[in-house]
């Protein structure tokens, strides 16, 4: 009883400087495939479908493995899985920059997404070794480091990758995360492990998800190809259909599922979900569209821009993106979620038909992927408040999770669409697209945020008292 009261080591400056490294380093290496994805899609000869599926991979991964992380971090100590997840992604930064083909790029992305659970994980030792003021602080320095070094990885990946190789826009941020993750070794205490979980992790329905969510953007990556390849196309189907109906099943006899089926049957949770996911597809359609167009030649409809322009061309997106989380807190807390969520459902809306209107000149479209980011990011954050409050303390980590996986899976298959449209319309011969496939996008993004409209007026106002 004594061990169980003594109280935890407590971490100095150096310990949370540590982690605020690695958070700059990760959040580097996660962003350096945004602003260079034309420049990649050159030099290993991808389709623009192929892109959309490596732009998102990483997603996904983090995805799976967050929700694992945590909970393996409760029950063995948040710094032992911390290290051993980073050492997953020092491997992954190592495989993307000696990749030849995108095969092993692919692979390499794979890896790295675990470390999407890095945050979390961060955030259980500080809150072990510091009072509970002081560590609220620490966590917002280390996740302020972490968009901070995305912000970083997106001006700094295009020079690298233009003045050295995209080896080494991978390398760099790379040796940061193994130098980081060896300091954090170093200087942070063990964190004593938590009381174990009985029913465990649910290890048949994560792989079964994976399964699924691969399998589908297989299908939406060769859509395109439908007419030259029908029988791959229809045998994806099918085992997209297997993996569906097997993971239906596990999930509803786990006696501690990944995502709690019952609880998605909540009209609170599965309006947030349907917004959530409808939300997502609208806004990553257009994330994925507006780099591409930055990269068409100047002399075709678009801008020619470099990699290190289009990286400044994203920065004010990823400012505004940065602001959202704040700004739709205040508003959930002072108007309802209900009203954040329809205003920024309006902003996306009106943000993605201007950009089919109007796409000619670079402010254009910065300011459009401005409004974008920014109205997506109210739209989510005020979604997971809204979930967070609508159900039992008890339950608050499982509906969130639910909100954020549909939000991963809302992103990966916006993504795909985009490369599937462009893919399908770019002329034989050529490796420009037709401009009718942008404008397309745009269009089929603002319709389908705007339907959401639907499902946001029957959501309860959600006003704290």
């Amino acid at each position: 009883m004594t061990a169980t009261l003594a109280p935890p080591v407590r971490i100095g400056k150096a310990a949370v400087g540590a982690l605020g490294m690695l958070a700059v380093a990760t959040g580097a290496l996660e962003s350096v495939v945004t602003p260079t994805l034309p420049l990649l899609q050159r030099e290993l000869d991808m389709s623009p479908a192929e892109g959309a599926l490596l732009s998102i991979v990483l997603l996904i991964t983090g995805a799976l493995v967050t929700p694992v992380a945590g909970k393996l971090g409760d029950r063995h100590g948040g710094k032992r899985v911390l290290i051993r997840l980073m050492a997953v992604v020092s491997a992954g930064g190592l495989v993307s920059a000696l990749a030849p083909n995108l095969p092993v790029l692919l692979l390499g992305q794979v890896l790295q997404g675990a470390m999407v659970g890095a945050l979390p994980l961060s955030f259980i030792v500080v809150r072990k070794h510091l009072p509970e003021g002081e560590s609220k602080v620490a966590i917002g320095v280390v996740s302020g480091l972490f968009v901070g070094g995305g912000m970083a990885g997106m001006l700094s990946a295009g020079p690298v990758a233009e003045t050295l190789s995209r080896h080494w826009m991978f390398a760099l941020p790379t040796i940061a995360v193994i130098g980081s993750t060896l300091l954090v070794n170093r200087l942070m205490p063990h964190d004593p492990p938590g009381r174990k979980d009985d029913a465990g992790v649910d290890w048949p329905g994560l792989l079964l998800l994976s399964g699924m969510l691969v399998t589908l953007m297989l299908v939406l990556a060769m859509a395109p190809e439908l007419g030259s390849q029908p029988l791959v196309f229809a045998v994806l189907i099918v085992v997209l259909a297997a993996f569906v109906t097997g993971w239906t099943a596990v999930e509803r006899r786990a006696a501690s599922p990944m995502i709690d089926l019952r609880m998605l049957a909540r009209p609170a949770m599965w309006k947030s979900c349907v917004l959530t996911f409808v939300i997502c597809v609208g806004t990553s359609l257009a994330v994925y569209l507006v780099p591409q167009l930055f990269a068409v030649p100047a002399g075709e409809y678009g801008f020619g821009a470099t990699a290190t322009e289009t990286g400044f061309f994203l920065l004010p997106g990823a400012v505004a993106a940065s602001l959202a989380g704040p700004i739709g807190g205040i508003g959930a807390r002072r108007f309802g979620s209900r009203a954040v969520v329809t205003a920024g459902i309006v902003i996306l809306t009106a943000a993605l038909i201007a950009l089919a209107a109007a796409h000619t000149e670079v402010w254009h479209l910065v300011i459009g992927k401005m409004m974008i980011s920014l109205a997506n990011g109210l739209c989510v954050t005020a979604l997971v408040t809204s979930t967070a409050t609508s159900v039992d303390q008890s339950d608050t980590g499982i509906a969130t999770s639910l909100v954020l996986v549909t939000r991963v899976i809302g992103y990966a298959v916006g993504a795909q669409v985009g490369g599937a449209l462009l893919t399908a319309k770019t002329p034989s011969g050529s490796d420009v697209p037709a401009e009718s496939a942008f404008v397309t996008g745009f269009v089929i993004a603002g319709a389908v945020t705007a339907l959401s409209l639907l499902v946001a007026r029957t959501m309860s106002k959600g006003v704290k008292e």
